[in-house]
């Protein structure tokens, strides 16, 4: 992705967080630790690590995707609304670049995605593996 996408994105920072805590908040609440006043406290480090990730090269493949069989899990909500926050605002972003090539935008939106999906499978599955409903929703 290109440094002034990334730039441009971190100076959007505010925005992308507000965003983040309004999708956050349209959510279904599925279990107490998914109330949105809980989560919104992890948006701050989600974001620095996005931003990290998007300046380094993609890994090979993501690590496999961990179903939550109980479907409760609350960073499932919390993800989704930071994609689409991230999502968001890159479309505003690319935009604003009159230049941007659409092969260096259709890049920098795969990147996009797959940096927010490859910590998204590694919180969500390390959760899941602790999850203690499980057992009961494999029965």
């Amino acid at each position: 992705m290109q440094e002034e996408v990334i730039r441009a994105l971190r100076d959007r920072r505010a925005q992308i967080r507000a965003r983040w805590e309004a999708f956050l908040r349209v959510e279904a609440v599925a279990t107490p630790l998914a109330n949105p006043d809980t989560l919104v406290f992890g948006i701050n480090e989600s974001l620095s690590e996005f931003f990290t990730l998007l300046r380094q090269p993609l890994p090979e493949k993501l690590e496999p995707e961990v179903e939550c069989v109980c479907g409760r899990n609350p960073l499932l909500a919390y993800y989704r609304a930071g994609e689409q926050a991230m999502l968001e605002a890159l479309i505003l972003v690319q935009a604003e670049m009159p230049k941007l090539n659409p092969v260096a935008r259709d890049q920098a939106f795969a990147k996009l995605k797959h940096v927010v999906s490859a910590v998204a499978r590694r919180e969500i599955g390390a959760l899941s593996a602790v999850c203690q409903q499980r057992d009961e929703a494999a029965k």
